[in-house]
């Protein structure tokens, strides 16, 4: 699929954060600036405005490695695992050991060997045109009829 706009995107951002739930993990897989972090910084804005809570600045957690965000029915994690190197780093950051009720966004996730029932890989990358991104989804467990072919 190709994302035509940052519109284009906000629309896909809502319809994946209309279909969220606990537990649900979301990988974001593409080149530094193809629009990982923008992709959540839509969901996470959506499902704030959605819920009548004022929206925040939502900021790759680069450096940080971890923002939570709180919703009135579930917890948003937001990783970026760009600077983990190996697996020993990512076990120490107890992904899946802690908060299972949450739902997980993971930028840069290539390290993650854990099987998950419910997930959804977004692989985003540049198009010729430079304002469009190509957009492939790898859909597993409860995802696996979700669409977003008519957007």
């Amino acid at each position: 699929m190709i994302i035509k706009s940052l519109e284009h995107l906000s629309l896909i951002s809502k319809k994946i954060a209309d279909y969220l739930s606990e537990e649900d993990l979301i990988f974001l897989i593409g080149e530094i600036g193809v629009g990982k972090t923008t992709l959540t910084r839509n969901i996470i804005n959506y499902l704030q405005k959605k819920q009548d809570i004022q929206q925040t600045e939502v900021l790759s957690p680069t450096f940080n490695l971890l923002y939570e965000y709180a919703f009135k029915n579930l917890k948003l994690m937001h990783y970026d695992l760009y600077r983990i190197k190996d697996t020993k780093e990512l076990d120490q950051l107890g992904i899946f050991n802690e908060d299972v009720n949450s739902v997980k966004i993971i930028e840069w996730p290539e390290l993650i060997k854990k099987n998950v029932l419910d997930k959804l890989e977004l692989h985003l990358s540049y198009s010729s045109k430079e304002n469009e991104r190509n957009l492939i989804l790898k859909k597993y467990g409860k995802w696996k009829n979700f669409s977003i072919d008519e957007l």
